[in-house]
């Protein structure tokens, strides 16, 4: 396992690299988002469906100009979206949201939708601002495998086919993945996965889940 420093690493995503990074949940494996090529590297690595969309996180707000359509925050999800992220990022809540067009397909929906978070880990934070963008974020494993909490649980073929790997700052807290969920309008989610972030503290700040996706 080629083990690299915090630098590096973002050198690398910025030159069209694929990482594994800790998060605040289990280390995930990555890439600079708009990098189709890095991006279909994680899906073979992974032996992922194409079709399911690769999540995103950021490490400060103002990355997200990138992945939102120009004047979202003015657009009928847009006081939902900042309420949403005011209450709980950073923290392991992901909101599914429009994206951009320009976005390699593979971290959007059917209907041009992408799932971004704001990382609360201090190292993963970092990464996404020297690299110079938002990072895809999906579990450092292949499909259907265990998550990773710990350098050690690591699955040696995802190491091995990766530029580098990121062990810096806190350890990975373990537990449920993010929550994720998808803005409906008018204060009304659509759960995808029931996580880290309850429900109910959901529901404490006046937003209602219409639908739990299976």
């Amino acid at each position: 396992m080629l083990t690299t420093s915090l630098a590096r690493a973002a050198a690398i995503l910025r030159a069209g690299g694929c990482v594994v990074y800790p998060t605040e949940t289990y280390f995930a494996l990555g890439a600079l988002a708009d990098n189709a090529d890095a991006l279909e590297r994680i899906v073979a690595i992974k032996g992922r469906p194409s079709h399911k969309p690769l999540p995103l996180l950021v490490g400060e707000l103002a990355q997200l100009d990138a992945v939102v359509p120009p004047g979202f925050a003015a657009g009928p999800l847009g006081a939902d979206f900042g309420e949403l992220a005011a209450l709980f990022w950073p923290g392991p809540l992901s909101l599914v949201v429009p994206c951009r067009q320009a976005l390699p397909g593979l971290v959007k929906d059917a209907n041009g939708r992408v799932s971004v978070r704001f990382t609360p880990h201090e190292t993963a934070a970092a990464l996404c601002r020297l690299a110079g963008g938002a990072l895809v974020a999906t579990s450092a494993n292949v499909s259907g495998g265990p998550p990773a909490a710990t350098p050690e649980e690591l699955d040696q073929h995802v190491t091995a086919a990766v530029d580098a790997v990121l062990i810096a700052g806190a350890s990975p807290a373990g537990g449920p993945a993010s929550t994720v969920a998808g803005l409906a309008g008018g204060k009304r989610l659509t759960i995808f996965r029931q996580g880290a972030t309850p429900l109910t503290a959901l529901e404490a700040a006046g937003y209602l889940p219409v639908a739990v996706a299976g």
